[in-house]
């Protein structure tokens, strides 16, 4: 991290000279000077106080500003291959995130994964195929290509693919479950 470049951004953007953050702070217009071209280090307490100043926190400026990624491509993905089907998960660490998406690929007179009872709902679209859904509560649905579905996750359920033709499908999940 290049503290010295945050320190001078955050005085910049508050508008003040090398001069008045000097003022403010205590410290020499020469070692905030140092400081912004990254040829000395502040003590801790040092920076928080200039970072106090600047109107800002430890926490904020040492949170990480990376860009977060957005656009995913196959490179990306992670797969996971079973003997009746395979996961792809198309946006990398979506644990993390309120809903997880995946392609699911179910081979010919194969099945999904069991999904059990969970707090949250499901959304899947059909690109290729079709698929039933089938449930505890003892409904089949049928769901063909260009079809969706969409439920709360209330009850154990497993999509199955009765046809010899392999079935694709985006499926989405909140919270994640896969």
């Amino acid at each position: 991290m290049d503290i010295g470049k945050k320190v001078r951004d955050l005085r910049i953007k508050n508008n003040l000279t090398l001069e008045e953050l000097a003022n403010r702070t205590e410290l020499s217009k020469g070692f905030l000077s140092q400081l912004e071209n990254n040829l000395t280090s502040p003590s801790i307490s040092t920076l928080e106080d200039i970072i106090s100043v600047l109107g800002s926190s430890l926490e904020s400026f040492f949170k990480n500003d990376e860009k977060e990624q957005i656009v995913f491509g196959q490179n990306d993905y992670f797969i996971d291959e079973h003997e009746e089907y395979t996961i792809e998960w198309i946006v990398p660490n979506a644990i993390k995130n309120e809903m997880e998406p995946i392609l699911l690929t179910i081979k010919g007179k194969g099945k999904g994964p069991e999904i059990y009872p969970h707090d949250g709902e499901e959304f899947g679209y059909v690109l290729s195929g079709q698929l039933k859904i089938e449930s505890d509560v003892g409904s089949k649905q049928t769901i063909k290509k260009g079809e969706t579905f969409y439920f709360k996750g209330d009850y154990r359920h497993c999509l199955i693919n009765e046809k010899e033709k392999e079935c694709r499908l985006i499926w989405i999940s909140t919270a994640p479950i896969f």
